[in-house]
């Protein structure tokens, strides 16, 4: 009947009601039926549907040119993958984010909202595949073997790129802390124990020094992923792919995606292995790890505010107490130090769905893309949320830190050079015995005169020592400019 609200499909297990106004099909609502896991849709990670579209794009555009796909089916094609690609129709992909089959429900569900797109391009109605087919035609060419782990690389590169933008402003962030407190003498620290001065600047200095390397890490990773299998379709033998199709395709997917995309030289191999994967999922570890520690950090100098360290005061953003009044709580630092437990565990996902693979071809790569999905989006997220509502408030409590260098031990390290070793233990073990400064000690026991003191005891001096690389030391590494992503112009020796 013509004012049915359901269409009937058909597939391998037989006939299936799917709504008339549906963009998906058959294929879609079994998975959807089979997969009721986390309650969370394809959908949820743009990214994938975006790259998903671009891929059957530049497939479309490859046959196209091969003389496999009509021109009027090409373009009908092309014109539903741009929309898709402009955020449109992305509520039609509704498959969960766990599933069985490596990815093929995802792939299918891509395939059928395509087609019936085109297919009202083309003037028919959804689901009249007669006309546009979407496994004959928007999947000529492929297999989900193929084509899904090279949209998860592009959604994957996409995501990374802002991970990258995200670490470059919290780096931005602790840079110009360290310029604001490079004045601001205080007692380092090891083992949490006092140990030399050194300045708040350099210790948030650090902080950016290490977010850097970070950079350029994610940078490196994201090279790797820009090799893809596009064209090998089943097991990397191009099994129904014509000659001079991943060429093409690859070509067609680097323009669209503006990615240096290149195709695999062995695409047997690309096809089974998730390498790229498994070190780019490493990298976000480490992120997390060292931006979780930069965040125990915050928290311990900001501790108090007047029965622990105290030498930093975070802003405060929220009311930290429901029962004690005026209470504030670093919570920016603390939803950080989440994330990198949840990134981490996501990388542990990764390792053993990485490990489970078999011959051919990994059937995981759905939770393997949904875990580094999350922690790319997490970890951009948490970057942001550090560097705009913690890092750029943050102010120092200069006259605390100043008189915890005054009276710490650990300057007596300075001394080491000009009365020996044991005589500046015997010095700091009465000064923390009796209560007294090192320079009262020192000057009593006339192991250096009160002039010699200050000249050695300048805090300032001895937080700016001068470091001297040896002459066979290799510094190649300190021209690199972390955060260089590849297909950007080279470096020039004055950005180093």
């Amino acid at each position: 009947m013509a004012d049915d609200p359901f269409r009937t499909e058909h597939d391998l297990l037989g006939d299936h009601a799917v709504p008339c106004a549906a963009y998906y099909g058959i294929h879609t609502l079994r998975a959807v039926q089979n997969f009721p896991i986390t309650g969370t849709a394809i959908s949820s990670h743009p990214d994938l549907i975006n790259a998903l579209a671009a891929v059957k794009q530049a497939a479309a555009m490859a046959n196209r040119d091969l003389g496999i796909l009509d021109a009027r089916k090409a373009a009908a094609i092309i014109a539903a993958c741009e929309e898709i690609r402009a955020g449109r129709l992305h509520d039609q992909f509704l498959v969960d984010v766990i599933q069985g089959g490596a990815g093929t429900s995802t792939n299918m569900n891509a395939n059928e909202v395509i087609a019936n797109r085109a297919l009202e391009y083309l003037g028919h109605l959804r689901g009249d595949h007669a006309h546009l087919h979407p496994l004959d035609d928007v999947n000529a060419g492929q297999s989900t073997n193929d084509a899904y782990p090279t949209a998860v690389k592009v959604a994957l590169h996409w995501a990374a790129n802002r991970l990258l933008e995200a670490m470059a402003t919290l780096r931005s962030a602790f840079e110009s802390k360290g310029e604001e407190f490079a004045d601001v003498v205080k007692t380092g620290r090891t083992q949490l124990q006092d140990a030399v001065p050194m300045t708040l600047g350099q210790e948030f200095g650090a902080y950016a020094v290490t977010l850097r390397e970070d950079e350029l890490r994610l940078a490196e990773a994201c090279e790797l992923i820009c090799e893809i299998n596009l064209g090998g379709t089943a097991v990397g033998t191009a099994l129904n792919a014509a000659p001079r199709y991943a060429t093409l395709a690859c070509r067609h997917l680097g323009d669209i995606t503006g990615l240096p995309l290149r195709t695999a030289p062995d695409l047997v191999e690309a096809t089974q292995d998730v390498g790229a994967f498994v070190q780019l999922s490493g990298v976000l570890k480490r992120i997390a790890v060292k931006l979780s520690k930069i965040c125990n950090d915050l928290r311990l100098l900001s501790s108090g505010p007047r029965a622990g360290l105290g030498e930093i005061n975070i802003p405060a953003v929220q009311a930290g107490s429901s029962i004690m009044p005026g209470k504030v709580n670093p919570v920016i630092p603390e939803v950080v130090n989440q994330i990198a437990f949840n990134v981490i565990g996501n990388d542990v996902t990764v390792t053993l769905a990485a490990e489970a693979g078999q011959l051919q071809l990994n059937a995981f790569e759905p939770v393997i893309a949904h875990s580094m999905f999350q922690s790319l989006t997490q970890l951009g997220a948490g970057c942001l949320a550090l560097a705009d509502r913690c890092v750029v408030g943050i102010t120092a409590n200069r006259d605390h830190l100043r008189s915890t260098v005054r009276n710490t031990i650990g300057i007596v390290t300075a001394l080491t050079r000009h009365i020996g070793y044991e005589q500046a233990t015997a010095v700091a073990q009465e000064a923390l015995a009796a209560g007294r400064s090192i320079p009262d000690i020192v000057v009593e026991r006339a192991l250096l005169s009160s002039a010699e003191l200050d000249r050695i005891l300048q805090p300032e001096a001895l937080a700016r020592a001068e470091i001297r690389q040896p002459e066979s030391c290799d510094n190649t590494s300190q021209k690199l400019i972390v955060g260089h992503r590849p297909g950007s112009p080279a470096p020039t020796q004055a950005d180093s």
